[in-house]
C-alpha cells in the first residue's frame, strides 16, 4: 500500500457530507492535503489530515492552466511526494493524474476498500447517503460495485 495518502477536497467534503470521514482515518490511518484544499474544505480539518504545501509551484501553476487550484495542487504534492496515492473523483483530473503514473482511487473504491477491510458491513447503505447529495454516480458503476460486493 502506498505510504502517503493525498486527498482532493470534493472526497474530503462528500465523507464530511454523509458523516464518514473517518472511513478514511480507517482506511488510510493518516491523510495528507493541501493548504488550497484545506481552504476549499471550508470547515476546520480533523487532527489526523496533514496540511502540506507543494514546493515546486510552478509545476502547481502549469496544472492549474487544465484543472482547479485544489486538483492542481493534489497532483502537484503528489509528484513530489514518493509513492503515493491520490484521491480523485473528477474525471479529467484522473485521466490526467493516469497521464503522469499516479495512483488513484475516488470515493466507490475508498468504499469498497473500506468493506474488504470490515470496517462497513454493507456498501449499500453508504451509496444510497452519497445519492441524496448532488453527487452523481453512473448506475453501472453502482451495479458493479454492488456485484464486487456480493451485495445485489
Amino acid at each position: 500500500m502506498p505510504r502517503t495518502v493525498i486527498s482532493d477536497t470534493s472526497i474530503l467534503i462528500l465523507f464530511s457530507r454523509i458523516n464518514h470521514l473517518e472511513l478514511l482515518k480507517k482506511v488510510y490511518s493518516e491523510v495528507i492535503t493541501t493548504p488550497e484544499i484545506a481552504e476549499e474544505f471550508g470547515e476546520e480539518l480533523p487532527n489526523w489530515i496533514k496540511v502540506q504545501p507543494v514546493s515546486n509551484k510552478e509545476f502547481q501553476e502549469i496544472l492549474e492552466l487544465q484543472l482547479d487550484l485544489g486538483e492542481a495542487s493534489a497532483i502537484a504534492l503528489a509528484k513530489e511526494l514518493k509513492n503515493t496515492l491520490l484521491l480523485l473523483d473528477d474525471l479529467k483530473a484522473r485521466k490526467l493524474a493516469n497521464r503522469l503514473n499516479l495512483k488513484i482511487t475516488g470515493t466507490l473504491g475508498i468504499i469498497h476498500k473500506a468493506k474488504q477491510l470490515g470496517f462497513i458491513d454493507k456498501v449499500k447503505p453508504v451509496i444510497q447517503k452519497i445519492l441524496d447529495t448532488d453527487f452523481r454516480i453512473s448506475q453501472n458503476i453502482i451495479e458493479e460495485l454492488l456485484t464486487l460486493n456480493n451485495e445485489n
